[in-house]
């Protein structure tokens, strides 16, 4: 920890600010420019509005590999209830996600990198937008990311409530599941509740329709596959007498691999039709593919655990991945590389303060009372640090 001591408290101040002043998908303007600024201030080379408003940072040090490291900058579109002395100032926007964290710990590294320079070659610095549910990784891609910044492997890490601090974990393989949506429409005609004769009841379509999706993962895939799939929202109807013309039926699928996507989908579609005549009803499916899975690289994967290892993490293999989605996935088709879970909840054994405890272990992301942890932030500027020093021969600590 020593030797990025002294950059804590600038950080620290810097992540608390960025909590308070949270950026919804493609418009972090504050956030990139602050960004901007700080890799401007080291001397990087730097671009700006990538992907709209994506920064990348440029770190050159002799002649080598080309390793990306990558952070998302976006908040999330939720009202924040932590009462926190930095709590969101914006209504109805919060880092509860804790990007504000992996920002700042990637500023952080490229501080450390830019007066160590322990390597040879190039490190890009990829500060990304709109990670929540809207491709910014594929939107960057798409405005020539990797064409204009080529890569040798490209590396990110997301903070994880789930591990106490001081552990981390990855695999090779699957890490975070693809992420697909369907959005269903079930039209009757509409009519009086008394009248059912008259015409298709959309209600009680949709009710089958929900009972026949449930049963798709358990009857239509391999037991020793993994997916999910739940439906979310059904919405129709506005009176207790009147049969709607029109419900509504909203869902997510969770899975691996393209082929076990393909079959759901295939199976969604078909028990939409089979409703569909059986009921007399006209159902319409919208099913959108919005993340891919990502999956690490073996050798990437290998090297991000030797590196939270050679920091004094306790790293472990992932036994199995998780059914949430990132899309870091797009980079990683395109780049080898490797995600890491970084724990930064606390055991309650080694911590006496109950409310301590509370505070980071049982708030997961996504919860209105999230913070991210700042003790984690030496944690994560150390192990993007020992990942670049060891993809270009440094001593990795």
């Amino acid at each position: 920890m020593s030797e990025v001591a002294d950059l804590l408290p600038a950080l620290v101040a810097l992540r608390q600010d960025i909590h308070a002043h949270p950026e919804l998908a493609f418009t972090e303007h504050r956030t990139a420019a602050l960004v901007a600024a700080a890799l401007k201030e080291l001397g990087l080379e730097v671009h700006e509005g990538i992907g709209g408003t994506g920064v990348v940072g440029v770190l050159r040090h002799g002649a080598g590999r080309c390793i990306g490291l990558r952070a998302d900058m976006d908040a999330l579109p939720m009202q924040e209830q932590s009462g926190l002395a930095h709590a969101s100032r914006t209504g109805g926007i919060h880092h509860g996600c804790g990007h504000d964290g992996h920002t700042t710990m990637l500023l952080g590294a490229a501080r450390h990198l830019a007066r160590t320079r322990r390597f040879a070659g190039t490190v890009v610095f990829i500060f990304q937008p709109a990670e929540e549910g809207k491709g910014g990784a594929r939107v960057m891609i798409e405005d020539g990311l990797f064409e204009r910044f080529p890569c040798d492997a490209v590396y990110a890490l997301h903070n994880w409530p789930d591990l106490p601090l001081g552990e981390a974990q990855t695999r090779p393989g699957a890490i975070m599941a693809a992420a697909d949506r369907f959005d269903i429409t079930v039209r009757g005609r509409g009519g009086h509740a008394a009248q059912p004769q008259q015409t298709p009841d959309a209600i009680l379509a949709a009710s089958e329709l929900v009972c026949q999706l449930n049963t798709i993962v358990a009857r239509q895939i391999d037991p020793g596959e993994s997916a999910v799939l739940s439906v979310t929202r059904i919405e129709g109807g506005h009176s207790h007498n009147v049969l709607p013309a029109e419900v509504g039926i909203t869902g997510t699928v969770r899975s691996f691999d393209a082929d076990t996507q393909d079959r759901i989908e295939a199976a969604l579609r078909a028990r939409a039709a089979g409703v569909a005549l059986s009921s007399g009803t006209e159902i319409e499916v919208t099913y959108t593919r919005y993340y891919p899975a990502t999956i690490n690289s073996r050798a990437e994967a290998e090297l991000a655990l030797a590196a939270a290892q050679s920091i004094g993490l306790r790293a472990s293999e992932a036994a199995r991945p998780a059914f949430t989605s990132e899309d870091f996935a797009f980079m990683l088709k395109e780049v080898p590389g490797a995600y890491l879970w970084l724990g930064q909840g606390a055991a309650a054994a080694a911590v006496s303060d109950a409310d301590a405890v509370a505070a980071w272990a049982s708030r997961p992301l996504h919860h209105p009372c999230y913070d991210f942890n700042d003790k984690a932030l030496p944690l994560g500027i150390r192990w993007f640090t020992a990942v670049v020093e060891r993809e270009m021969g440094g001593l990795g600590g």
